[in-house]
Order: C-alpha cells, then structure tokens, then sequence
C-alpha cells in the first residue's frame, strides 16, 4: 500500500512509458498499474475516462455534443464553469464544455446521450451518471439505505481525510433520484413504445399483477364462467393496514406533487382527497366487536405533527401482491371511510356479471375479535378456500417497514413514489422467483397425488414390528429361515433389546421405602430379562462373550447395576468390529419406527399443554381448580421431558449417522 502511493514502485523509471519523455510525473489511481507518464500522454490516455482520480491537476476539459477526442469550433463553457459528476467512486468538479453549434443539441440531451443523467433542463451544472443512480436504487432495495448515506458515502470517498472542499450537491442528488426512479417505472411498463405516449398512462397500469390470481382473458379458460367448480377461480383480496408508514407534516402536495398520478400502487390522489373532505362530517360508525380496537381507536392515535399515520391496502390473501389502484395514506387510523374507498375503487375494477362475495377474518387476528365474529367470518367454516389463512399480506411489511426512517421525513409526492417503486420491486422479485420452484413444485404435486393415490398407513414400532414378523413369515414359507432358536427370530432379539433398553431409562430415584421395593422388584426383574436375553444374544452374536469378558476384566469384575449395563446392540458393536448386516437392518428399522412414535408422542403432549393452558386462563378460577390444572399440566410436562430425554436424541442421532452412511454409498 506505501509503495502504491507516490513514486515509490516507480521510483527508477526514467521515461515515459509511452513517448519515453524524460523524468514522467503523472500517475492514475484508478487505471490498471502504477506507470508514470508525461503529462500529454496521460491526458491523451484519458479523453475517454475524465473521472479517473489522477495525482495532479493538468486541466482536462470534457467536450460534449462531438465525437469523443474531437474539438468543438464553438464550445461553451457549463454554467459559472461549475460542473458536478457524482460517480460511483465520489463526487468530483470537472471542467466541462458543451457544444454550441447550429446543430448542436440542448444541454441536457447532450449529457443524456454520454449517460449522464442532468439535475436540470435548462443550464444543468450537476449531473449523476447512469452507473451511480442504478448503484443507489438497486442499494436502496436490498438494503434500504437512505439518499442521504448513500450521498454522504460519496463524498467520503472523493476524500477521505474531510480537508478537500467537496461541493454540496445533495438537493440536486435527491431530484435526479426521484426523477430516475419514475423514467425506470415507465420504461419498465413500456410506455416509450406506446403510440398515445407517457400522457395516455391509465390508472394503475405501472405495476405488476399478480400472475397466480384469476385474470379473465389472461390466464383462465374460456368457458370459466360455466365450470362447475366456481371455488377454482375465486379471487382472494385483503383489506389491510399498516401504523409503521408514518410521514411528518414537512410538506404539502402542491410542493412536492406525485409523479405518478395514480399510475400505480397508490390510488390518484385529487380523487381520494376529494372524496375525503367532502365526507369530513361523517361520523365515524363505532364498532359492535368489544375486542376491536383499531377503528374505534382512530381518532385517539397519537397524530401530533404526522400528516399520515399510516399506510391502507387491498393485497391478494395468498400471495402477498399489491393491488393496482389500491394503496391510500390514512390520515387518522384504520377509518372506515378510507378503507371504504379503496374497496369501492376495487369493486369497479371487477366484473359484475358473476359476482359473490364472502368476508373473512385473518386467521392471526381472529382471536381479537368477539365469539360471533370468529365463527361467521373464520376461514375453517368455508367451503372452497382450501387452508388458506389470509396473513400472507403481513408478511411483507417486513420488507418494508425498514425504509419508515427516510420515508417519514419526505413530502408527500416523493414518498409516494418511493413507496410505488418498492412495492414494484418486491411483487417483481416475487414474480421471477416462482420460476424457480417449477421443477420443485412439480416433484411435489406428484408426491401428493402419489399418496392420494395410495395413502400411506403411518409408521409405527407396531407397524415395523408387524412388517418384521410378515417377514419371517416368508423366509419360513420359502425355506430360507435362519433362526437359531425356535423362539427367539432376529427381529424379536433386536425388539427384546430395545424393550430392555427403554426399561433401563426408566428406572428412576426412590424416595419412600415403598417406592424402593417397588424399584427393586423392577430391577431385580430387569436383571433376570436381560440375562435370559444375553443367552440369546450369544447365538447370534458368538463373539461377544469374549467382548463382555474383556469388559469385565477392566471393572475388575464389579457387579453393574441393571440399569447400567451394557447391551450391545448392532449399533454399538459394528464401530469396533464387523456385525450381521441382516442384524444392522432389522436395528435400523425398529430404530425408525421408535423415533416415529417419539415425535408423535411429543406433538401429542404439546398439543395437550397447549390446550389445557388455554382451558385454564379462559374457565378455571379459584384454589382448587387451579391446583388441579397444575398437576394436570406437570404430569404433562414430565412425557414432554421425557419425549425430548437422552434415548430420544440417541434415536434421532442413529439414523442421523445411517443416513450420512447411506449417502456416502451413494455417492461412492
């Protein structure tokens, strides 16, 4: 880094690279390699790259309106010789000529034509380039940065140490933004191609529908309106609001106007604001639901110096996608009158010909709401809704919500158009995303229909069991049969072990005299088990008399308490040495069905929890009925603790390991 600063790697160079003029001064930052040229071999280098940060001044003019490198023969000079470029590497004063001949164009299609984006059309003398205001706008995307960092990150790039003056040109930063944005948005809906031009834009034609929700003439049948299954094409739309979109009473509308005029997402405003003065006197009609508090509360948020406390919407329920036209500002809290409006503006857009409307609650906010409201307007009580539960619009306002901290303090216009253009990016995004999960969603359909085809019976240990037995069946019928005990099958060793093993975990600490006999009977019952199955164990598994010796003599031939005693099982024995891949098998199987019944037991037990707590805080009152809820739910809490016990991890952690096993073969 030292040597790439002055003349350092340079230090014996003689000449220019280039003209092999004596002693070379001049150094580009930004060009590939740290060569020293002479001063008019670096400018000629540099016609086509005048933002390149050189070492020293040498007084490079741009001209524009002729081919690059070609003088003008009647320049004339930016306006108070005073040009700005903001870059993507910093913010620079240039010496700048426009062309001002017969034929020459205007300044700012002068600027435009070298992709530099003009501040102003009449004697502009600041300018963003192309590349710098697409870094800002797909930045603000991703990570929701302000203008104002962004801005600031540029200037301390031009200079780092802050001792350079840096000409201030945020104002003009912010118009080229706003104005970058809407041109992208229109030429992005192809309005430069339309014959009627940007001024016959209709309402809500800049934004982008959904492509999963019902479209006559665009993505339904023709004959639709006949088919008998109505429910396939019904359209799903949430009403729903947003408190987090602020925005502080900085400006009016006849200051800082929208660009879009109700081209996209946002409702026109004149019209909404028309129809909101001239419904000013209307009562706000109180609300029957007792445990609804967002219309009833409007008048009481807190609105000191906000012009807009919040942000109204019309989304599809399924999959999060703003509706064209259907975006308004709420100037006191979720009012009727404003939501009303959006609904009004939607209904128009829908054909009345078929026409059935049902109203429902979101499944989230259902429980805010009275008994009568949860049973009349619950997704659960509807035929042709499938499981949908309406919350998809609020999972958006995730995304969004970041961006309140600079969309709070601009006017009404430009947060408007902000707004617009996220909400465009976000459905966009969605929209090229669904062709990503094509290949997958198609596996899936097939899977599903597979299993309606044929559902699968649950699996069990019951079931692995049963499956192991049919089994046996066969190897009896086809003569291949290896037991070595006429009572004791493979399947029914590996079963008796595991038996064995879950009564180890069980035998607990004594308190009472009474529950020690009780705990000596189990132990004492334990050991005559596993002794009697030890016996079997050798038939199968010869060489492990040996292994229990050994083990023996290392613990000097101490008595082990049942509960601790080692029981060799496939599992165990096959790291250290080889064991019967039959035997592997059956421990595999009898493994997957036990860590099945753990899982089903622990949902069953949560469920359980879940619904005595709820029976407890809505009908339980007093001592004694909530004492009897504590016992109730500690001994539900005890099978929880036990679903979730060492054994169960030792399952799950098995068929982790076989299953790793079983890819490494694959793959090999």
């Amino acid at each position: 880094m030292i040597c790439l600063k002055g003349r350092c790697s340079q230090a014996s160079a003689q000449s220019c690279l280039e003209c092999n003029y004596p002693s070379p001064e001049h150094q580009c930052e930004d060009c590939l390699g740290s060569e020293l040229y002479c001063s008019t071999c670096i400018l000629s280098a540099h016609v086509r790259h005048p933002l390149h940060q050189l070492q020293k001044t040498l007084g490079l003019h741009i001209q524009l309106g002729h081919t690059t490198g070609q003088k003008c023969l009647n320049p004339r000079r930016a306006f108070n010789n005073d040009f700005v470029v903001i870059d993507t590497h910093g913010i620079y004063k240039v010496s700048l000529d426009f062309c001002d001949c017969t034929t020459a164009e205007s300044h700012m299609q002068q600027l435009l034509q070298i992709s530099w984006f003009p501040s102003t059309t009449s004697d502009p003398k600041t300018t963003a380039m192309f590349c710098a205001l697409e870094q800002y706008h797909l930045l603000s995307f991703e990570s929701k940065v302000s203008t104002y960092k962004f801005y600031h990150m540029l200037r301390w790039m031009s200079d780092n140490t802050g001792l350079l003056p840096i000409k201030d040109r945020y104002e003009s930063f912010l118009q080229m933004i706003c104005k970058w944005c809407h041109l992208k948005i229109l030429k992005c809906s192809e309005r430069g191609h339309d014959p009627s031009g940007i001024d016959g834009t209709a309402e809500g034609e800049c934004t982008v529908l959904c492509p999963a929700c019902p479209h006559p003439g665009k993505n339904l049948p023709a004959d639709w309106k006949d088919a008998p299954r109505q429910w396939l094409y019904g359209l799903f739309l949430t009403i729903n609001a947003n408190f987090q979109l602020k925005c502080k009473a900085v400006s009016n509308d006849n200051v800082d106007p929208s660009l879009s005029r109700g081209w996209g997402y946002f409702v026109e405003e004149e019209a909404y604001k028309c129809f909101l003065c001239s419904s000013v006197d209307t009562i706000q009609e109180k609300s029957m639901c007792s445990s609804y508090n967002a219309v009833n509360m409007a008048n009481t948020k807190s609105n000191h110096r906000l012009a807009i406390t919040g942000l109204g919407t019309v989304d599809c329920t399924r999959h999060n996608m703003k509706w064209p036209n259907a975006v308004g500002d709420l100037q006191k809290g979720e009012r009727y009158i404003n939501m009303d409006y959006y609904a009004f503006l939607l209904s128009m857009q829908l054909s009345h010909a078929i026409k059935t409307v049902s109203f429902f609650m979101l499944e989230f906010h259902l429980p805010a709401h009275i008994e009568q409201c949860q049973t009349s307007f619950s997704f659960n009580f509807k035929s042709g809704v499938g499981r949908t539960d309406g919350e998809a619009p609020e999972h958006g306002w995730a995304n969004i919500n970041p961006i309140t901290s600079s969309t709070k303090e601009m006017g009404p216009g430009a947060r408007q158009d902000t707004l617009d253009d996220y909400f465009r990016d976000s459905k966009w995004k969605k929209v090229v995303g669904l062709g990503e999960y094509g290949a997958t969603l198609e596996q899936w359909r097939e899977q599903v229909e597979a299993w309606e085809h044929d559902p699968a019976e649950s699996i069990t240990m019951a079931s692995v069991q049963l499956e192991l037995a049919r089994e046996d069946q066969l190897d009896l019928q086809t003569g291949t049969y290896l037991a070595l005990h006429d009572d004791c099958t493979p399947s029914v060793l590996i079963s008796t072990g595991l038996e064995l093993e879950e009564q180890q975990a069980g035998l607990g600490v004594h308190a009472t005299d009474n529950q020690e006999g009780k705990m000596l009977q189990q132990s004492n019952t334990l050991q005559w088990r596993i002794d009697a199955w030890v016996k079997m164990q050798e038939l199968y598994m010869p060489f492990l008399a040996a292994l229990c010796a050994s083990e023996s003599s290392v613990s000097n031939n101490v008595a082990t308490a049942p509960e601790s005693i080692k029981l060799w099982l496939p599992s165990h024995i096959s790291r250290t040495m080889p064991c019967d891949t039959r035997l592997q098998a059956i421990k595999w199987k009898l493994r997957y069905g036990q860590a099945h019944n753990a899982l089903r037991s622990l949902r069953s037990n949560l469920c359980a929890q879940t619904a005595i707590l709820k029976y407890k805080d809505q009908h339980l009152c007093g001592q004694g009925a909530n004492t009897w809820a504590r016992n109730t739910l500690k001994a539900v809490e005890v099978r929880i603790e036990a679903g979730c016990s060492r054994r169960v991890n030792e399952v799950i952690h098995y068929l982790i390991r076989r299953l790793r096993r079983s890819c490494k073969k694959v793959d090999s």
